[in-house]
């Protein structure tokens, strides 16, 4: 009986010590992947670092483009400004030399007339 319990026990040690090989080979596996996934974690907190940077960088470059966006647009409006306000001085000034041509002419016609009014009352004795 005492041979019986010993091969019990020990297909009972054999049992238990390859349990625990599977244990630890699962543990092993675990650890594996622990490792994997830590890596993986590290890569993407990397990426997201490097995403972070870049975008601050693109933030800065968007804001600059802004800013000279809106002194342009300023300027331009500026020069629209400038361009009515010269269109509209220019055709006032075409208005007054057209005013000034008219009385220019008739004025000149005027003094044509009294001149030769007086050339006639006068007989022509000034010549």
């Amino acid at each position: 009986m005492l041979t019986q319990q010993g091969v019990a026990l020990q297909n009972y040690d054999s049992k238990l010590v390859k349990c625990i090989e599977e244990l630890c080979q699962k543990q092993e596996e675990l650890c594996q992947q622990i490792q994997q996934e830590e890596d993986e974690k590290q890569r993407l907190q990397n990426e997201v670092r490097q995403l972070t940077e870049k975008l601050a960088c693109v933030n800065e470059k968007l804001a600059r483009v802004n800013e000279n966006l809106a002194r342009k647009i300023a300027s331009r409006s500026k020069f629209y400004q400038t361009i009515v306000e010269m269109e509209a001085t220019y055709l006032k000034m075409l208005e007054s030399s057209q005013t000034l041509l008219s009385v220019l002419k008739r004025e000149a016609g005027n003094l044509t007339k009294a001149t030769a009014s007086d050339q006639k009352s006068s007989g022509g004795r000034d010549s």
